[in-house]
Parts: C-alpha cells; sequence; structure tokens
C-alpha cells in the first residue's frame, strides 16, 4: 500500500506540474501572438481575460506544485486539485460546451478521471508528505 501511496502523490505532482506548464505556455504564447484568436470553450473566459487566466494559473501551479514536494503549504496545494477538477468537471460536462466528436468526450472523460486521481494523491500528500516528516 505504501508504494501505491508513493506512486498516486508523484502522479499528482508530476499531473499538476505538466497542467501547470502547459496553461502557462498557452498563455504565454497567447500573449506573443495577440491572443485574439484564442478560443477554449471549455474555460469561462474569452480574449486577454483568458491569457490572463491562463498564465496566472500556469504560474500559480507551478509555485504549489512546488512547493507541495517540498512538504509546505499541501493544503493549498490539495484546494489547487479541487479547483482543477472543478473547472475540468464545470468547463466540459456543466456548461453549455459541445463536444466536436467521440473522441473530443473521451478525451474530456480520461482528463476528468486523470484530475480526480491527482486530487486522490493530493488528499495522500496532506496525510503524508514525500520527504519525510514535516519540520
Amino acid at each position: 500500500m505504501k508504494v501505491i501511496s508513493f506512486l498516486v502523490r508523484i502522479y499528482s505532482l508530476l499531473f499538476h506540474l505538466l497542467l501547470s506548464l502547459l496553461l502557462l505556455g498557452l498563455g504565454i504564447v497567447g500573449y506573443s501572438s495577440s491572443g485574439s484568436g484564442l478560443k477554449l470553450g471549455m474555460l469561462p473566459w474569452e480574449g486577454s481575460q483568458l491569457l490572463g487566466w491562463l498564465t496566472a494559473l500556469g504560474l500559480v501551479g507551478l509555485l504549489l506544485v512546488i512547493l507541495a514536494f517540498k512538504g509546505v503549504l499541501r493544503i493549498i496545494y490539495m484546494v489547487w486539485t479541487v479547483v482543477i477538477v472543478y473547472l475540468i468537471a464545470n468547463g466540459y460536462f456543466l456548461s453549455n460546451y459541445r463536444f466536436s466528436g467521440e473522441g473530443e468526450f473521451r478525451f474530456a472523460i480520461y482528463l476528468a478521471l486523470a484530475a480526480l486521481l491527482a486530487f486522490l494523491g493530493a488528499l495522500w500528500l496532506l496525510k503524508t508528505p514525500l520527504r519525510g516528516k514535516d519540520k
């Protein structure tokens, strides 16, 4: 059980690290190309507001992943994972978002399940940090 717990905690950190890098990258590319054409229908923002949120979410996510890895502010990291699960579930399944096909729907299901597993890893991080006991 310790191995599974460790793997899920590592998975959680890696998932949110990659997600944060993706969000930050989208924000930076959007700003560098004026971002007027960037549309992500599953998110509640548009235009320059979307670029600002993507960049901010990417930076906050990176900071929280680093701190959670070091064993600091793990409760805030867990809250972050809840926010991401909410954004994914609300954006894809509880809004007026329309899927362009079966493949996109499957991707949304897999992404939501991956985010839920990352949330479980964050819960385990609350109980047991990766790097021994709290200082």
